[in-house]
């Protein structure tokens, strides 16, 4: 078993740790979107709970500034009726001076069961994970430019929504494929659930360095890459990256890969546009793209938390029991 494996799983090989895609198995991401499928109505309910993970505390340990994957995170948590903590890093301890372990140690004395993290540095959930005490799980929402696999699986979630089987797709992922820690959880997650033709759209200077280890197909040219797809995912452009060398301006950047109705008319009639958010409306999509019928974007909101939901309840041993009974979707 690979190391990150055995960091993730247990001997059982059930999931303890939610670090990254790379390394697990089909059916582990399979049985988390059915998890997720049992789980999906109770937001629909007038009591918006259920009591997989009552008597539980979760962290959210955001050393980042996020709104939407805090949020649904703590919803998740509070739909399993779990007590969160949300832990302000600006004003704490950890601000002030004291280690990231010394944190952690006095958040354990508290007798947490699940720490949330959020860093700018890649690795943090996994130092996080190596350190914390036995009975700890840890849930990476993204860690600087290596993975955000919750992200990813809610992404595999509204895709399985839309189009059912994955083997016969064809999914682009057009933007700053190059720094974006999404783009390489959603690679890992469409490869293993068998997308066969995996095509990343962007400019030149932001494609990754060794394009060929992620088995994926290589545009520059967004109509050429648009061509015939199924599904296509929106990535942020960062535009701290537009004041380098990296990209030319706004305006320039939107003509050559921005999505627009126009373009989009080279996919398939039924084609399905996805965002991860938050969305630079006229920089990367037109908001007649964004807003229109093809547009998922929303949904993939909503689909957040009933597959964070699934994550947390798995990494504490804890299912629906439809789910533990091995009913499949």
């Amino acid at each position: 078993m690979k190391k990150r494996n055995r960091l993730q799983l247990d001997e059982q090989g059930r999931l303890k740790h939610f670090l990254t895609i790379e390394g697990l198995n089909r059916q582990l991401l399979i049985d988390i979107l059915d998890t997720a499928e049992s789980l999906t109505s109770i937001s629909e309910q007038s009591i918006k709970k259920v009591p997989l993970l009552r008597g539980k505390t979760i962290v959210n340990l955001f050393f980042e500034a996020s709104t939407r994957t805090r949020t649904t995170f703590e919803l998740a948590a509070k739909r399993l009726s779990a007590d969160v903590l949300n832990i302000n890093i600006q004003a704490s301890a950890t601000a002030k001076g004291e280690t990231l372990l010394d944190t952690l140690r006095n958040l354990e004395a508290m007798h947490c069961d699940m720490f949330v993290v959020r860093h700018a540095d890649s690795g943090a959930a996994h130092f996080i994970a190596q350190h914390a005490a036995p009975h700890i799980s840890v849930i990476n929402a993204g860690d600087g430019q290596h993975a955000h696999p919750t992200q990813a699986m809610l992404d595999m979630f509204t895709i399985r929504r839309e189009k059912g089987e994955f083997h016969r797709l064809t999914v682009a992922i057009v933007g700053d494929i190059r720094h974006s820690r999404v783009a390489r959880s959603q690679i890992h997650a469409l490869s293993m659930l068998g997308v066969e033709d995996i095509r990343i759209i962007a400019p030149k200077t932001l494609i990754p360095t060794e394009p060929d280890a992620f088995g994926v197909h290589v545009f520059h040219d967004l109509r050429e890459g648009l061509r015939d797809v199924d599904v296509v995912i929106m990535l942020r452009l960062q535009k701290e990256r537009m004041r380098g060398a990296s990209l030319p301006s706004e305006h320039e950047y939107f003509q050559r890969y921005g999505l627009t109705e126009a373009k989009l008319e080279l996919a398939k009639p039924d084609v399905t546009v996805m965002h991860p958010g938050p969305i630079n409306r006229g920089v990367e999509i037109d908001s007649e793209v964004a807003d229109g019928p093809r547009s998922v974007i929303l949904q993939q909101v909503s689909h957040g938390i009933a597959v964070r939901m699934a994550i947390m309840a798995m990494a504490m041993q804890q299912r629906p029991p439809e789910t533990a009974e091995g009913e499949r979707r």
